[in-house]
C-alpha cells in the first residue's frame, strides 16, 4: 500500500466547541460538522456514533472528531520527547506575532520561551512547540526558505509536515519507505536552542524528513538520542492523542506504524 499524497489530519476531541474556536482563532476555516459515517466507524473499531468538523487552513485539512464513547485525555507526562508525541507544523511569515495569536486563544507552550532561531545545522527555522486547549502539539514555523518551498501571504498560512516521535529509526525508516514515502536529508538537532524549542534538558534527536511523492504536508521522523520520553502504550482511536494522518490512496484501513501512530487509507 502506497501513502501517496496526505489528504487529512484527524484530531481527537471531547471539546469540540473549545477546539473549533481555538483553531478558528489561528485562521483555519471552520465547515460545518457532520456525522461519521458508520462504515468508516467499523473500519476504526469505534462504538457508538461520532461527529467531525472539517477544518481549512490554505491547502491543508484538519479534521476533529468526538465520539460518543470517550477515551483517555492527552496523557499529563507526555512531553515532546514521548512515544506518543505527533505535532503538526504549522507556517507562518512572523513567528513572534503567530504565537502572540495563538496565546491569546488559548495555547499553552511547550517551548521554555518564546520563538526560538535554530542554527543552520538545524535548518535556521524560527519555531516555537506549544498545545491546543486539548493538549494536541502544534508547533509555529518560519522557514528561512519560505519562498522557494511555495509557501507566501502573510499570517499562518498552511501545514509543512506532521512530525512524529521514535523508538527505532531504522524500523521506522523502512515502514515508511516500504509505503511510499523517500527519506530527505537528516539532521541532527542539539544544543540550547533546541532545548528551548523542545522545553527538554539537552535534548539530541535525529530529525528525518520523509516525503510522500506529492508534498507538502509531509511525516517528519523525531529520534531523541536523549533524554528519553515518557513511554506510553499505544493510544486507542478514541484517545485524544491518537492523531490520525489521512492518506488518498488505498482501502478503508487503518495502520499503525512501528510506534503506533496511526494513518489511515481511503479518506
Amino acid at each position: 500500500m502506497t501513502f501517496a499524497r496526505i489528504a487529512a489530519f484527524r484530531l481527537v476531541t471531547q471539546q469540540p466547541e473549545v477546539l473549533v474556536a481555538f483553531y478558528a482563532a489561528l485562521g483555519f476555516t471552520v465547515g460545518d460538522p457532520r456525522p461519521i459515517d458508520g462504515d468508516e466507524l467499523a473500519v476504526l473499531g469505534i462504538a457508538g456514533a461520532g461527529r467531525r468538523w472539517p477544518l481549512r487552513l490554505g491547502e491543508a485539512v484538519v479534521e476533529l472528531d468526538c465520539y460518543d464513547v470517550p477515551g483517555q485525555p492527552y496523557p499529563d507526562n507526555a512531553n515532546a520527547a514521548s512515544q506518543c508525541f505527533q505535532h503538526l507544523a504549522l507556517v507562518t511569515d512572523d513567528a513572534d506575532a503567530a504565537w502572540a495569536r495563538a496565546r491569546s486563544a488559548g495555547a499553552r507552550p511547550i517551548s521554555d520561551t518564546g520563538p526560538v532561531t535554530l542554527p543552520a545545522s538545524s535548518g535556521g527555522a524560527t519555531a516555537i512547540k506549544f498545545r491546543d486547549p486539548e493538549g494536541h502539539p502544534l508547533e509555529l514555523l518560519s522557514l528561512p526558505d519560505a519562498a522557494e518551498k511555495g509557501w507566501r501571504g502573510r499570517g499562518i498560512l498552511g501545514i509543512d509536515h506532521s512530525a512524529i516521535v521514535v523508538s527505532d529509526l531504522p524500523a521506522s525508516e523502512a515502514f515508511y519507505t516500504a509505503h511510499g514515502l523517500t527519506c530527505g536529508d537528516a539532521t541532527l538537532n542539539q544544543g540550547s536552542e533546541q532545548a528551548a524549542l523542545d522545553g527538554l534538558e539537552n535534548p539530541v534527536a535525529d530529525v528525518v524528513p520523509m516525503q510522500p511523492p506529492t508534498a507538502p504536508p509531509h511525516v517528519e521522523l523525531l529520534h531523541y538520542h536523549q533524554p528519553s520520553g515518557a513511554s506510553h502504550e499505544p493510544v486507542a482511536v478514541n484517545d485524544v492523542a491518537a492523531t490520525r494522518i489521512v492518506w488518498h490512496q488505498g482501502p478503508p484501513a487503518l495502520l499503525r506504524d512501528p510506534d503506533g501512530h496511526l494513518h489511515q487509507t481511503g479518506g
